[in-house]
This record gives C-alpha cells, structure tokens and sequence, in this order.
C-alpha cells in the first residue's frame, strides 16, 4: 500500500534551520504533484508549499516564501522541505501529501491530495 514517512522534524531555537524529509512507497512517485501542510494546536491544516511531477514548478504560502525550500528527487522517491529562519509561529505538526497529477502543476488545496503522511513536530522555542 501506499505509505508517506516524514523525517527530520524536532525541537530549534528561532533563526534555526531544519530539513525535513518524506519518502514516498507503493507509489509512481514521479506522477504525484507533492505538497507540505502543517497543522498547528487548535488551526486548520494549512498549505505550506507545493511542488510539480517535473519540480519544474513550486509554490508556497506567503508566511514561508523565502525561508522555506520545497524540492524533490523523483529516483528516490522522496520530497524535501528546508526551513530556514524558522519563527515560533512555525511550530506546528509538518505533514507531506501527494496529490495524482494530471497536469505538471502545483496544488495548493489539501483535498485534492490523495496520499498523506502521519506528520512529524516542529517546534520552534528559546
């Protein structure tokens, strides 16, 4: 069946950076738009950052855009998001999700996501 695990979340200091990791299998991950949601206490799950099949196109909420970094790697099934500068308003539960494309676009929207990942913390705290 079709698994997503994330990796690499955990506890930094605001101005930290983190990488965090989700590998993708049961999947034709090459053929899945992926995305990064995150989910903080008592907040909807919000969209992070997208990225298409071709990575050719990548898009990002405008509380992250130029300190986080989606990029994937399509021969080791797995999506990448670098977080930099990272502000305690980014704490929150990270998940990855993947979405069957039809298009080599980004998605933005979680319920068109097919596929999601049980969601690694980040916490960001002096």
């Amino acid at each position: 069946q079709v698994q997503l695990v994330e990796s690499g979340g955990g506890l930094v200091q605001p101005g930290g950076s983190l990488r965090l990791s989700c590998a993708g299998s049961g999947l034709t991950f090459s053929s899945y738009t992926m995305g990064w949601f995150r989910q903080a206490p008592g907040m909807e799950r919000a969209f992070v950052a997208s990225m298409s099949v071709s990575g050719r196109y990548a898009s990002y909420a405008n509380s992250v855009k130029g300190r986080f970094t989606i990029s994937r790697d399509n021969a080791k099934n797995t999506v990448y998001l670098q977080m930099n500068s990272l502000k305690p308003e980014d704490t929150a539960v990270y998940y990855c999700a993947a979405d069957l494309a039809r298009f080599d676009a980004i998605e933005a929207r979680p319920y068109e996501y097919d596929y999601w990942g049980q969601g690694t913390q980040v916490t960001v705290s002096s």
